[in-house]
């Protein structure tokens, strides 16, 4: 068969030539589309643009806007990167260079300590191998030849990846010029298909993640096709820094970290009126919807995870300790402690479905390189909640958690897309069962007319799972909320209900979380709002600035008055001038701040300033209550102004 069919996105077909290459598609479809070209998904499976086309097939052409095609554009960088620090540094021996979720990295073992001071050399070097345009080159090896090619190279760290590999596989290394590099590919056809590149930091990272390894040096940096595009990244790492969770939780008064306990988040009690209003919040709405609370200890014996599957699944990030000569660990998660609860007595399935909710305390093991503010930590609560369920409620269930996950992110301000994520390698259970509880999910996804993105082998080692990433302020994607669908600790705990039948049957089970961490859920809010939160979530909701000392008497009855209708409200009574106390409250990102003088005492009111309309006039102090109270209750969204 000389010719072959391709199917393209848009379900067109088109009839070509056998051998012909993805860049030639795309040029005959159109000059622009094979101009923003970066590569290609064939069959489902992404390949650079000289792959060749030998049978029917289904072609979607990548570009940069594609999460794909950012892979490739970033891992072709992440060699440019590798060549131009081992044109400078010859004696350098390379590590990996992935890309990531904004960019990409490489890491080098070299004895000069790579700083920033270097970057602009390594740059300059970056862009010489950018103009030269040199075209990447795919060269197939066996294992033999890749270690041998390897050892001319002086590459310890690739041959022990390749030593680790199959016998019979095909190994493949990428050559741009007088570099070459081990790599599975694909890649963007030439180096100067890369057009703006920006090297952002440099951190200590461990050979394969072990601290037994040697510490090696990695950069991080990012590139895009076009200047503007890294023009305004920067611009927003800029704005993110301003935002900072660890700046503003210090500025603000919120938490600290300690090095008596890395790792171990310590809430400020402004921290914990944050804290305390969101959790409050949480366990409002779960009550509307039929959940009840429950808490499980943190210590359990260490054939309570065995039977779960964790201490052959999760060990490595788990913390044990010894009572009376009986090894007991400390929870990593929640679910077995629930399913002790589930057992504890006889169901009937009208009793189903069981919503067990928890704010739980988890610890799990972190190396201290992976540590970061609040969003990485040690110790964290799961705002966590586990349904149990017959078969026929799943569906209903599913909906009813994206429900209230929708509502809770809607009212923070908060956009997102959805995942699923398949079984991994690691997964307990049939191929069956898997399949019957991915395809649960995937039901209730379409029910609810949701898009949603396919993660292989991401899932949780006894299920599926939806993951909802959330979309902040600054355009940044976080991964919070998840809901699991378990059919295996019901049947590794025997789990069972009494059914019509007046027989035994296994229930299905749910696991879910909205925030996921409470600690790091507080850390995406004070960098989505910049620290100025709502004043439903505000800290402080109303600071009094009394005008002088003449002025005092009546912030303080205001104060009291406030704080007799639930408003959390602070009085400024120092000798300073009220301008200086205003750009404070400004800088604490106060909501409202009532200043009082003379005018305001005599005639009974208040002037009120808000934190970003300025002045709003005089107010009525009844009328005045009565309009913050009315945007506590509705959770009016404020805040999401630039505040830097």
């Amino acid at each position: 068969m000389t010719h072959i069919d391709v199917t393209l996105k848009d379900g067109s077909s088109k009839e070509y030539l056998k051998g012909i290459t993805v860049l030639e598609v795309a040029e005959d479809i159109s000059k622009g589309l094979a101009r923003n070209a970066v590569g290609a998904r064939v069959n489902g499976k992404v390949v650079g643009l000289d792959y060749k086309l030998n049978e029917d097939c289904q072609l979607e052409i990548l570009s940069f806007k594609d999460d794909e095609g950012r892979d490739i554009y970033w891992h072709t960088s992440a060699h440019v990167l590798a060549q131009a620090v081992k044109r400078l540094f010859p004696e350098v021996k390379l590590g990996i260079g992935p890309s990531i979720e904004n960019g990409f990295y490489y890491d080098f073992d070299l004895a000069h300590p790579l700083s920033p001071d270097d970057f602009g050399k390594i740059e300059a070097e970056i862009k010489k191998i950018i103009k030269e345009d040199l075209k990447l080159e795919r060269i197939v090896v066996s294992k033999e030849e890749a270690i041998e090619k390897l050892k001319d190279l002086n590459e310890p760290y690739k041959m022990e990846l390749v030593e680790e590999m199959p016998d019979d596989i095909e190994i493949t290394f990428y050559k741009q010029g007088d570099f070459i590099d081990l790599c599975a590919g694909p890649h963007l056809s030439s180096t100067g298909k890369i057009k703006a590149v920006k090297l952002l930091n440099v951190a200590g990272a461990y050979w394969r993640g072990s601290e037994k390894n040697k510490m090696l040096q990695r950069i991080y940096a990012i590139s895009f096709p076009k200047r503007k595009m890294l023009d305004e990244y920067i611009k927003r790492l800029e704005e993110a820094k301003k935002r900072d969770h660890r700046k503003l939780g210090k500025e603000l008064d919120l938490f600290s970290l300690h090095e008596e306990g890395p790792g171990f988040v310590f809430f400020h009690p402004k921290g914990m009126v944050l804290r305390n209003t969101l959790e409050e919040f949480w366990r409002k709405e779960h009550i509307k919807r039929g959940y009840t609370e429950v808490k499980t200890p943190i210590i359990l014996h260490e054939s309570l995870w065995k039977q779960s599957g964790h201490w052959d699944h999760y060990k490595e990030n788990m913390y044990f300790t010894e009572i009376e000569d009986e090894i007991y660990a400390i929870k990593p998660m929640n679910c077995p402690g629930g399913i002790l609860l589930y057992k504890r007595k006889i169901h009937s399935y009208r009793d189903l479905p069981i919503r067990m909710g928890e704010l739980g305390l988890v610890h799990r093991h972190e190396l201290s390189g992976t540590l970061h503010g609040l969003m990485r930590v040690r110790s964290f609560t799961q705002d966590d909640a586990h349904i149990f369920m017959l078969p026929s409620q799943i569906t209903e269930e599913i909906l009813g958690v994206i429900d209230l996950a929708d509502y809770i992110y809607r009212i923070l301000g908060f956009s997102y897309n959805v995942e699923l994520s398949t079984k991994p390698d690691n997964a307990m259970g049939s191929d069956e069962l898997w399949e019957k509880a991915t395809n649960s999910l995937k039901e209730a996804l379409e029910i609810k007319g949701l898009d949603y993105k396919i993660n292989e082998g991401d899932g949780a080692f006894y299920g599926p799972k939806i993951d909802f990433h959330l979309e902040d302020s600054l355009g940044r994607t976080w991964q919070c909320g998840t809901i699991q669908l378990d059919f295996q600790m019901p049947e590794k705990f025997d789990l069972t209900y009494i059914g019509k039948d007046g027989e035994k049957h296994r229930p299905v089970m749910i696991h879910r979380t909205i925030f996921g961490s409470i600690e790091r859920f507080i850390g995406i809010l004070i960098e989505h709002y910049a620290g100025a939160f709502p004043v439903w979530l505000a800290p402080v909701q109303v600071r009094i600035l009394p005008i002088t000392d003449a002025h005092h008497g009546y912030a303080n009855k205001l104060q009291n008055v406030f704080e007799k209708e639930e408003i959390r409200v602070e009085a400024d009574l120092r000798n300073e001038k009220v301008g200086y106390k205003i750009r404070e409250a400004q800088l604490q990102k106060i909501p409202y701040m009532i200043i009082v003088g003379d005018k305001e005492v005599e005639g009974n009111t208040i002037s009120v300033r808000a934190r970003e309309k300025g002045d709003l006039g005089s107010f009525g102090i009844d009328e005045f209550i009565k309009e913050i109270k009315t945007k506590i209750k509705n959770k009016e969204l404020e805040g999401l102004e630039d505040q830097s």
